[in-house]
This record gives C-alpha cells, structure tokens and sequence, in this order.
C-alpha cells in the first residue's frame, strides 16, 4: 500500500508526528479518482528536520524523501510543522 511506503519513507525524518489519510474516497467522480483508493493523500507531519526551512524547502524535503512515490498519486496535500 502506497501509505505504508510513505509511513517507511517518512521516518527517516524523524517525524513527532505523522499522520497520513487516504481522502481518495472523497474525490470520486473527479480527475485522477482510482477505484480502491490511493489517489489522494493528505500527510500531517511535524519534524525537527524541518527547523529553519521555509515553507517550500519543507515541501520539497518531503517530495525528496517520498521519492518515486510522488508520481503514483494524483493529489498530495501537505501540512507540515516544526516539533
């Protein structure tokens, strides 16, 4: 499952906490909707590895991290802060 191997991914920053929903239900009918799931994301995330970075460094410190990942969904919503 696509949010297991982003939990996997995501430890490697540390994380104080993650949380990661599935949404895709909620997208049915729009673009990118895949039957079963795993098309829309939202990931809530606080990391020290976040301390100083702005918002876009952030962003791209989790795309970074989530690598190949990033390409198989249809939408990525970020909440990130600093723990």
């Amino acid at each position: 499952m696509i949010a297991d191997e982003m939990t996997e991914r995501l430890q490697g920053l540390t994380p104080t906490q993650l949380e990661i929903f599935d949404e895709s239900e909620s997208h049915r009918g729009h673009s990118g909707f895949r039957e079963g799931g795993e098309s829309h994301f939202r990931i809530r995330l606080a990391s020290p590895a976040f301390a100083g970075l702005t918002r876009l460094q952030k962003h791209r410190l989790v795309h970074d991290t989530l690598g190949d990942i990033v390409p198989r969904v249809h939408a990525l919503a970020l909440e990130l802060s600093e723990s």
